[in-house]
């Protein structure tokens, strides 16, 4: 069933925790946005690429495409500047990928695989190398369209933000790895330090003393001006974190219930076996978070409803791939899948907005003022372009 799964208004009551306070009040504010194309680019290429970042001032478009394994950098209206891969066995080879590529500074990019955290230029040529701190023994890998490695600026320095996978001598069937997991990497290029932050808070669905799936906790997260926004996987809380060089101080947690999110259900602990990892593509999940505007963007998947997935599942067993195939499309395309619209300065839930039918619903980029959405594909069509919608979020009046 696995192999043909994709790496797989409505709010009431919103609960907001913070170092001085804790309330929850119900949402008083009801926004109206909707979304509006702008403009779009196309990128020509035969191929599945998806895009993976947007430069901040819109100039470069940065794709990763799985059919070749290739990075493709475009100028802002599509037309091809360079592209590479980097497959060889080779010192400048980051083996296998374990985040999508992102924008680094104006001219360069990073991407963070197996043989640690590259930093290139836009042509592909490397210029610097930093180590994972602790060896690894596997990943998992998820891509989505904009979930790529973050950059942010701290005093002035940029610095760069990724998943972590340590594993503290520990995994998912002992309660000793989530006692000290932590979910990010704070990269300082210019020192060659990696720095883990943002445990599993008090109070966690993580800490329950049950086992979980990558998948389950994978963070969504972004970051501005020293503020870091996180959520974790399938846990329905945005966390907001003071960010500095060394660490994270948690600031405010805010709980909120979308309607149609389905639950984990708990999994033992002699379920795991050391040294394997499992993803779940159709796992309920905070997916990205997004800033635009003055505004922070959860773009959530609300995950499949166990009793119907298994329908396909069967199917699957009993060796009818095409309509196993059919089936979970079908179930795929009922989902409601969405972003919760917070104001960044308040934090103020303000609507629980759905994303259009006709984009790619796994993921955008954010950058420049723009949400950059693919077109969904037509999949009786091969088509030989890849068009990206330049999206505003707009206020109806």
């Amino acid at each position: 069933m696995n192999t043909f799964i994709k790496s797989f208004s409505f709010l009431i009551l919103i609960a907001l925790f913070s170092c001085s306070e804790s309330k929850k009040e119900e949402i008083s504010k009801k926004a109206d946005y909707t979304w509006e194309v702008k403009d779009s680019v196309d990128l020509e290429f035969l191929g599945n690429p998806l895009i993976a970042d947007v430069s901040p001032d819109g100039s470069n478009l940065l794709f990763y495409d799985y059919a070749s394994k290739g990075i493709i950098v475009t100028d802002g209206k599509g037309n091809i500047k360079s592209q590479f891969s980097k497959t060889e066995d080779t010192p400048d080879a980051y083996g296998f990928m374990m985040e999508i590529p992102g924008f680094y500074q104006s001219d360069q990019l990073v991407v963070v695989g197996m043989k640690g955290v590259f930093i290139y230029d836009l042509d592909g040529n490397m210029i610097q190398k930093l180590d994972h701190p602790e060896s690894l023994g596997g990943a998992g890998f998820m891509s989505f369209p904009g979930k790529h490695t973050e950059t942010t600026k701290l005093n002035g320095k940029d610095f760069l933000l990724s998943k972590s996978v340590r594993m503290h001598d520990s995994f998912a069937g002992e309660s000793k790895f989530y006692d000290s997991f932590r979910a990010l990497e704070l990269i300082n290029p210019e020192s060659e330090e990696l720095t883990e932050i943002v445990p599993f808070e008090e109070g966690s669905m993580f800490l329950n003393g049950t086992g979980y799936y990558e998948s389950d906790y994978s963070p969504a997260f972004t970051s501005k001006n020293g503020k870091l926004y996180i959520s974790l996987g399938a846990e329905q809380k945005l966390n907001v974190y003071n960010l500095s060089e060394t660490a994270v101080e948690l600031d405010t947690v805010i709980s909120f219930t979308i309607p149609g999110f389905q639950e984990l259900e708990p999994k033992d602990f002699a379920q795991f076996a050391e040294g394997t990892i499992t993803i779940n593509g159709g796992t309920p999940a905070i997916r990205n978070i997004h800033l635009t505007e003055g505004k922070i963007l959860l773009h959530y998947y609300p995950g499949h409803d166990p009793a119907k997935i298994s329908e396909a599942e069967a199917l699957w067993e009993q060796g009818k791939s095409e309509e196993a195939e059919a089936l979970y499309k079908k179930l795929e395309s009922e989902l409601n899948q969405g972003v919760l619209i917070f104001d960044e300065n308040t934090l103020a839930l303000e609507q629980n907005l759905m994303l259009p039918e006709y984009i790619n619903k796994d993921g955008f980029v954010s950058a420049g003022g723009y949400l950059w959405m693919e077109k969904e594909k037509d999949e009786e069509v091969e088509e030989d372009f890849l068009r990206i919608y330049k999206m505003k979020l707009v206020e109806n009046e």
